[in-house]
């Protein structure tokens, strides 16, 4: 398992954006189920998102991209009340925010946070890119 992944974690197999919807509601599902288990029991931690940085021409991340890493932990943040997107997802990398989850792909992890699940992020991938989607991939972990 690569050094990115948190200990404990369930690798998903990488497809095409189509079923990445259903992957994640799949995924997700699953989290739910296993999550609560009885005391003692090893913690899982599934990965129903990888995903490009949206937004991130307009915030932090050419000012500090050197300083990332891939494996770097992210903080996601929900924003309900985020006039461009309900389900909007922020994400930053410590304490200066980075963009956010790309709307097409944020409402399963939205419906998660606001379910109280623990939600983590990782960078994935790091790309010295001239198209700004491409520079930044976001893991997107659920589990304690």
């Amino acid at each position: 398992m690569p050094a990115s992944e948190p200990p404990g974690a369930v690798p998903h197999r990488r497809g095409d954006a189509r079923g990445g919807q259903a992957r994640l509601a799949g995924a997700l599902l699953l989290a739910l189920c296993i999550l609560p288990g009885p005391a003692g029991a090893q913690a899982v931690r599934i990965l129903v998102q990888d995903s490009p940085l949206a937004g991130s021409q307009y915030y932090a991340l050419e000012r500090r991209y050197g300083e990332m890493r891939v494996g770097d932990a992210l903080t996601l943040t929900r924003e309900p009340d985020n006039p461009h997107d309900r389900h909007a997802v922020r994400v930053d990398w410590r304490g200066d925010k980075l963009g956010y989850l790309p709307r097409a792909e944020n409402r399963a992890v939205a419906a998660a946070m606001d379910q109280g699940l623990a939600v983590e992020g990782r960078i994935a991938a790091l790309a010295p890119h001239p198209n700004p989607w491409k520079r930044l991939r976001v893991e997107v972990w659920i589990g304690q």
